[in-house]
């Protein structure tokens, strides 16, 4: 499997977005209905509760930049995804969900889902997640 590239992380929003996302990852973990999912599940599950929009819990695993379902999607699709973890990373996490939310309901959740894959190994490497 080839190597992912995990963005550079000096943004002072993402800082500050990372430092809120680990915060609820470990709120969700602390959560009885939440012991049954993994990491990269509580990841998902904790941008999404970030979200002002209400979203499906069903997480998939993300191979690449965008979710492996999501490569079949129409190149629009496949753009706006892009779009949206482009702003997360350079204007935070509110924004891209503020954006994602006017999106529909595949758009969106695919950007988490692929959010996810990416801030996962991040979080990892922080020590934040086990």
């Amino acid at each position: 499997m080839p190597e992912q590239h995990i963005p550079q992380f000096k943004h002072e929003i993402l800082e500050a977005d990372m430092e809120r996302l680990a915060a609820e990852v470990q709120r969700h973990r602390e959560l009885p209905e939440n012991k049954a999912l993994t990491e990269h599940e509580l990841v998902k599950k904790s941008i999404q509760s970030i979200s002002p929009a209400q979203l499906a819990e069903n997480a998939k695993q993300a191979s690449g930049p965008l979710p492996a379902y999501a490569t079949s999607a129409p190149a629009e699709s496949k753009l706006e995804i892009e779009h949206l973890i482009d702003v997360a990373f350079h204007d935070g996490l509110d924004k891209a969900n503020a954006e994602a939310a006017k999106s529909s309901p595949f758009v969106m959740d695919a950007f988490h889902d692929a959010l996810a894959a990416k801030l996962y190994p991040e979080l990892q490497k922080r020590g934040l997640l086990k």
